[in-house]
């Protein structure tokens, strides 16, 4: 296994973080990142063990426009300031990786420079996409050609040309050697070319052991990317839409097809994260602030490698603007921020996750499975080496008690609150708080932690200021957050088998539990659970609850309130 493996990323966009001028006029460096040195002991603080720092290198704007990639950006600072700024961070345990804008260039790179000033005559002609000298565009440049997103300012590339293949991974060698970076984010992923990447994989086997290439990919099968050739992992889309609308909707089943959806791509260990510098903060996006809480715990322990993007941990909002992503990307100063951790209950969460994720293997390393799902709770196991953790997330405004199968041994731990449950006829009957979450460690398996208050507080926003995702970005270098069409698909099929229930179509959400049904239902115990109606399969459940102890009301509710077939069959062979 490698660090990456059982990282917990920390995500900075360092020219937002330090105020850096929107515009570089290429006057003296201001060593700005300098002012980031503090910001290391913080990410230390709340667990994270790696960062995700970039743009980085000289630019016009916002720094995917790269006109020099050996050379950090003026308004950042020197390269001396970025070498102790790694080093600074390595010297804490914390790896680092840099954004690389490999797709496209600046116009002020001095390959195109070369084109606008020799042009036919240009020995870098071929080093971009369709040079066209029978056409022309907004800077009158006498010709045309190939760009990324509809911005000319973003030039494209020709990455199938040998000598920009062997130009980039010389910067990769650059870096290594210069700065000592442990990795690379891939910007636009998702339009570069396959042999490309495999030179590029072939030059961070080179270059450094378990040296690590991610690329941000929208949409599609993820395996195409995330394989022995290419790519070590891309940016997980698709768990970043269904945590927050799933959590908005009081829909779980979203988020459990698309871990399905996910894993049948095969054991791909993805970049999870609820926001970055190109989509609106996972504080804004929730209707309910207090989902702030399951949707983190999920973020920590769902397949997968967990990602904070700078401030969020804070709680902080920021929505999408027209024309801008600049309320994405603040300046932020850490000492408004002291003492956090104590103070701010979302940082205090963010923080105990860290912990918990950084003593809990299973978290990084262990098999999935789904162990109870229903719209507004859902559970599941992390299983390595005879050891389960067990992750329990309630989204509704009331405490829900659930019965669960355990692993081998006499007693869990919640290693959030610190409640101990002991094991009762192989499961556990716990009790989650509303609008929170908790992960279940066998008693001794923590060698330390402290039980955090997880409750975030309540805010519900009106319906007709609930945020709406964009629909597309404007002038930088960033993706569009569309809604996935793989992962709906997915959750679109289980729908149609079943009809959702949701609050919108309870005639009262607060009613009492359900009345079992007048007519007995008879479960024939020589039927196998796939032959099982529903209410058969429910009916069977209860009884298999009974015989591990008392079923409160709870309890049946929760049953009775899980009317999908599948899920049902999954629930009723996980008692032992």
């Amino acid at each position: 296994m490698s660090w990456y493996n059982e990282a917990i990323f920390y995500h900075i966009y360092p020219l937002g973080l330090t105020g850096a001028p929107k515009h570089n006029d290429y006057s003296a460096p201001v060593s700005r990142l300098n002012t980031l040195l503090p910001w290391i002991d913080h990410i230390k603080e709340i667990g994270c063990t790696a960062l995700y720092i970039g743009p980085l290198f000289e630019s016009v704007g916002h720094g995917y426009e790269t006109t020099d990639y050996k050379k950090l950006d003026s308004r950042l600072g020197t390269n001396e300031d970025l070498k102790n700024f790694v080093d600074a961070c390595h010297e804490k345990g914390i790896k680092v990786i840099f954004d690389g804008v490999f797709n496209h260039t600046g116009r002020d790179f001095f390959a195109f420079k070369d084109i606008q000033q020799n042009r036919e005559h240009s020995r870098y002609l071929n080093w971009y996409c369709n040079v066209n000298f029978g056409g022309n565009n907004e800077y009158n440049d006498g010709f045309s050609y190939e760009n990324w997103g509809g911005y000319n300012l973003l030039v494209k590339l020709n990455q199938r040309n040998p000598e920009v293949q062997n130009y980039i991974c010389d910067v990769i060698r650059f870096w290594v050697s210069e700065f000592d970076v442990d990795g690379i984010r891939l910007d636009a992923a998702d339009v570069l070319d396959f042999d490309f990447m495999r030179a590029l994989r072939r030059t961070a086997a080179e270059v450094k052991e378990d040296f690590w290439l991610m690329g941000e990919v929208i949409h599609g099968d993820y395996s195409r990317w995330v394989n022995g050739e290419t790519l070590h992992s891309v940016t997980n889309y698709a768990l970043h839409k269904a945590l927050y609308s799933g959590h908005n909707d009081h829909n779980y089943f979203e988020i459990a097809h698309t871990v399905k959806y996910l894993q049948n791509m095969g054991n791909l260990d993805l970049y999870n994260f609820v926001d970055n510098h190109d989509v609106e903060r996972i504080y804004t996006k929730l209707s309910n602030k207090a989902l702030f809480a399951p949707v983190h715990v999920l973020l920590y322990t769902l397949p997968g490698i967990p990602s904070i993007y700078y401030g969020s941990e804070f709680g902080i909002e920021g929505k999408k603007e027209k024309f801008s992503d600049d309320s994405l990307r603040p300046a932020l100063n850490l000492e408004d921020y002291a003492d956090a951790v104590q103070k701010n209950p979302c940082t205090a969460l963010i923080a105990a996750l860290g912990k918990v994720r950084q003593h809990t293997p299973a978290l990084s390393y262990g098999s999935y499975a789904e162990l109870q799902l229903t719209n507004r709770q859902f559970a599941f196991a992390r299983d390595l080496d005879g050891v389960r953790v067990i992750v329990t997330v309630n989204n509704d405004d009331n405490a829900a008690g659930m019965n669960l199968p355990a692993g081998n041994c006499a007693e869990y731990i919640g290693t959030l609150t610190g409640q101990k449950v002991s094991v009762q006829g192989g499961c556990i009957n716990v009790t989650v708080a509303a609008n929170s979450g908790e992960i279940w460690v066998p008693a001794g398996e923590m060698p330390e932690y402290t039980p955090v208050k997880t409750e975030i507080p309540t805010e519900t926003a009106k319906a007709e200021e609930k945020i709406a995702e964009p629909v597309s970005i404007q002038s930088e270098t960033p993706v569009q957050d569309v809604n996935l069409a793989a992962a709906e698909t997915a959750a679109a099929k289980a729908e149609e088998q079943q009809p959702e229930k949701t609050a919108e179509n309870h005639t009262s959400e607060a009613a009492a539990v359900p009345e079992e049904p007048v007519k007995t239902v008879t479960v024939d115990p020589n039927k196998s659970p796939e032959d099982m109606t529903v209410e058969e399969l429910q009916q069977a459940i209860l009884a298999k609850m009974a015989n591990n102890g008392s079923v409160t009301d709870q309890m049946k509710k929760t049953v009775y309130d899980n009317i999908w077939h599948d899920s049902l069959v999954n629930w009723f062979k996980s008692f032992r």
